[in-house]
């Protein structure tokens, strides 16, 4: 039984790859990369803010409303 030239397991498979079809195996390198770096550059570009915890909710009373004398702590917990 011969074994593999190219070693076993996936860095085997990779061997093999890259000596028989290197433009498609570079061009996979390449298009990782370019992937990469896009994500990067996205979520640099444009950040997610989020508002802050208690700007998120928020309750309106009227001046009459017996409720409005409370705190609003107590009423939030």
């Amino acid at each position: 039984m011969s074994s593999n030239p190219y070693g076993t397991g996936i860095g085997g498979l990779l061997k093999k790859g890259w000596h028989l079809i290197p433009g498609v195996m570079g061009a996979s390198v390449m298009g990782l990369l370019g992937l990469g770096i896009g994500i990067f550059a996205v979520a640099t570009r444009f950040p997610v803010t989020l508002p802050p915890k208690y700007k998120r909710d928020y309750i309106v009373y009227r001046p009459d409303d017996p409720r409005a004398k409370v705190p609003v702590r107590d009423l939030l917990d």
